[in-house]
């Protein structure tokens, strides 16, 4: 028997509300399996034997995310918790969804369609545990295993293959034999995949402590040629020898650039689907790398990271110039910056036009702006409102 801890504790309210109207509930996956490696605890699910409908008539507020697939997302006290009925599947033809879901009264069954041993445990509301397929075995030996026929979990959802991988970066667990056998089986069906499902299971492979097992493992059973951007110019095999924990998409595309700088940012934008915010921030911190090699550390770069790319240049600085930069020294500039923002300034467009009333209105205030905040980050000159303005009567644009 396990002791709940706060999570768990909190959420006993949706088990004991299905079980009080007459249902079987218990917490299942990822956050039982959390539980019992003493990790910090994500999200927690729930499988029961009410219907999806049933549960909808249980609770005020529920979202039918995916309720004809069984689901559907309670919220508690602002916390979000998916709801799944018990339920056996049939082929998935699009490598995603099953074709046909019968929603069961057993767990028993709902267990053994799980992807993985370490994922196929429940524990009921007392912390007592179910575990029909040798998951704390598996848990206990470090180790990765499909529930039943390796070769057709992974078929049933090709993703299985990344999760696999990724939970061996995450858990610093190794991939069970037979498991290993059936991804090198199966790994061509990874490229029916949509390409988000991809980059979410790439973002969070590459921020494991464990990740260079994880790039080993792609390596090894080249994994990466099924998938976009990571088959062109031997990616992966540039990354495996320098690869450290990074933890965003932003991130990512960044670090392939660097290593194979013919792969354009905006191609990978493109082929991996992702959103503007994504692009500027990778080219934020290209552009960053870019001036360190010219430039060293100074304010400048330092204010150009703000507000919250330091740790993200700080870890690609670790894998690309190995114990140069940390971000005690980064954080320690930032802490001795003059202004953090252009908004800091003590002088604005007004001003300059006021100082300039005969020049007609153009780009050249704001580049005259963007030149007197570098001198300021600099230190060259002071953020003095009465010192500014002497600095440009003394430097007047140049207006064509």
């Amino acid at each position: 028997m396990l002791k709940l801890t706060e999570p768990f504790l909190e959420a006993l309210y949706i088990i004991e509300s299905i079980e009080n109207a007459g249902h079987q509930a218990f917490f299942v996956g990822g956050c039982v399996r959390d539980l019992l490696l003493n990790r910090k605890i994500g999200d927690v699910d729930i499988t029961t034997s009410a219907k999806p409908y049933e549960v909808q008539a249980i609770f005020d507020e529920v979202i039918p995310v995916g309720i004809e697939h069984g689901t559907v997302i309670v919220r508690h006290r602002n916390v979000s918790y998916e709801v799944t009925t018990f339920r056996i599947e049939s082929d998935y033809s699009d490598n995603r969804h099953p074709d046909t879901v019968e929603f069961i009264d057993k767990i028993d069954q709902d267990l053994a369609r799980r992807d993985f041993t370490i994922n196929a445990i429940a524990m009921d509301k007392h912390g007592e545990i179910i575990d029909l397929f040798q998951g704390i075995k598996d848990i206990n030996k470090m180790l990765i295993r499909t529930v039943g026929n390796g070769q057709d979990r992974f078929r049933e959802d090709p993703l299985r293959i990344l999760r696999a991988i990724r939970f061996s970066s995450q858990l610093n667990f190794t991939l069970e034999r037979n498991t290993l056998e059936a991804i090198k089986n199966t790994k061509q069906t990874l490229e029916g995949l949509a390409v988000e499902r991809i980059t979410v299971e790439l973002e969070k492979m590459f921020a494991g402590e464990n990740v260079q097992s994880a790039i080993t493992y792609m390596k090894e059973l080249h994994i990466d040629k099924h998938l976009p951007i990571l088959k062109q110019n031997n990616v992966i095999l540039r990354l495996s020898p320098i690869i450290q924990p990074i933890h965003s998409l932003a991130e990512l595309i960044c670090l392939i650039h660097q290593v194979e700088p013919a792969i354009d940012i905006r191609n990978i934008i493109k082929q991996w689907k992702c959103s503007n915010k994504i692009y500027r921030e990778a080219v934020k911190l290209c552009d960053a790398i870019k001036y360190y090699k010219s430039n060293g550390l100074n304010n400048w770069l330092v204010y150009q990271l703000l507000p919250n790319s330091l740790e993200g240049f700080a870890r690609i600085a670790n894998v690309l110039f190995p114990n140069k930069i940390t971000i005690d020294q980064l954080n320690k500039i930032k802490k001795q910056l003059v202004i953090t923002s252009k908004k800091d300034l003590k002088i604005n467009g007004n001003d300059i036009i006021e100082l300039f009333p005969a020049n007609q209105k153009g780009p050249w205030i704001q580049e005259l702006l963007e030149r007197i905040e570098k001198l300021v980050v600099e230190e060259a000159l002071q953020n003095n409102k009465s010192i500014l303005k002497d600095w440009l009567k003394w430097n007047p644009p140049e207006v064509k």
